[in-house]
């Protein structure tokens, strides 16, 4: 009987032990809107889990692929994951209709990567008077950008015979054929357009964001994150900011990096892009607040936000967690000011 006693108080001790044992931690689940690692600077998410640097900062991150924006909202506010990569303008719709639970705390990939090019007889923005540009559809991301872009320039976009195409790819294929003058495109596409005898970029990705400095995507984290796992989310800050900065500082680590993840592109495809890249890694976070205030005012003009009230600054992100970040590691002022 003593050693039954014995037995069952052992067994009593075993369970409340494992009760006040402390839980192991859960991975920090970060939504991407990728099924893979794209061609832009977004990928640094994808790489720095390969690569090592979220392990490196002490953080567990396990990617939630979803497609597109609106299942990357839907899933971090169900709480299937603490971060999110999305659409400035899908957050800031979200905030102006009453949601409160949701900050931007970074920006790893701020700027869409565009660029204009044109046949080859067209040398200077000027010369497009006159000319056929192709654009997706009348109001269009690519359509808007490119008419702030293009106005900077002294263009008017109604002196040019505008014509709706639809995707990148389609309108780059127009441009290659002849059947358009000049259009927008991202670097990728261009990149790996087969034929561009007879064309040139026009206008590169550095000066189309400088012409239109519109924050296209943001990093947004819970509320439930912002309080019960600020550390954590700061240890991701901090390695998608040390990724940013080595492929910045040294020329060709990017498309070696992703070269196992894009096997259809030659390793000179994936170098020219890595110099077209060159002056748009996040190196400081990608939060400037006069691009973010300047985004704000841009999509305010947009007609997706007819009949709403763009918030304030402070209503959507929180900077406090990037600042402390960079207090540690130090602002870079080569690009990207903070």
């Amino acid at each position: 009987m003593i050693r039954n006693a014995l037995h069952a108080f052992l067994l009593t001790l075993a369970a409340l032990a494992g009760l006040s044992a402390p839980a192991a931690a859960e991975p920090f689940r970060l939504i991407v809107t990728h099924l893979e690692p794209p061609l832009v600077p977004n990928s640094v998410m994808d790489l720095a889990v390969e690569l090592g640097y979220f392990e490196r900062e002490g953080v567990e991150v396990e990617l939630v692929r979803v497609q597109q924006t609106p299942s990357a909202i839907a899933a971090i506010l169900s709480g299937d994951g603490e971060m999110a990569n999305v659409g400035l303008d899908a957050l800031l719709q979200l905030v102006a209709r009453g949601e409160t639970g949701l900050k931007a705390v970074l920006s790893p990939n701020k700027s869409l990567p565009f660029l204009i090019a044109a046949r080859d007889d067209i040398a200077t923005p000027a010369d497009l008077a006159g000319r056929s540009f192709g654009i997706g559809r009348p109001g269009s991301l690519d359509h808007s950008l490119s008419t702030r872009v293009l106005g900077g320039a002294g263009v008017d976009m109604d002196g040019l015979e505008l014509v709706a195409l639809g995707q990148p790819e389609a309108r780059a294929q127009a441009l290659a054929a002849g059947r358009i003058d000049a259009t927008t495109m991202s670097i990728g596409v261009w990149q790996v357009l087969p034929d561009k005898a007879g064309l040139h970029v026009l206008v590169d990705t550095d000066a189309y964001f400088a012409g239109a400095p519109v924050v296209n995507k943001v990093n947004i984290v819970s509320q439930s994150a912002l309080t019960e796992r600020r550390d954590e989310v700061k240890a991701v800050i901090r390695a998608l900011l040390r990724i940013s900065r080595d492929f910045a500082a040294t020329p060709g680590a990017w498309a070696t990096a992703i070269a196992p993840y894009q096997p259809t592109l030659t390793a000179d495809d994936l170098t020219a892009l890595d110099a077209g890249f060159a002056g748009s890694w996040s190196v400081n976070g990608g939060m400037n607040a006069e691009e973010l205030a300047y985004s704000s005012e841009w999509l305010a003009g947009t007609e997706d936000f007819a009949g709403l009230a763009v918030p304030a600054l402070s209503d959507w992100a929180d900077l406090t967690l990037l600042d402390e970040v960079l207090i540690e590691l130090g602002t870079d002022p080569a690009m990207d000011a903070p």
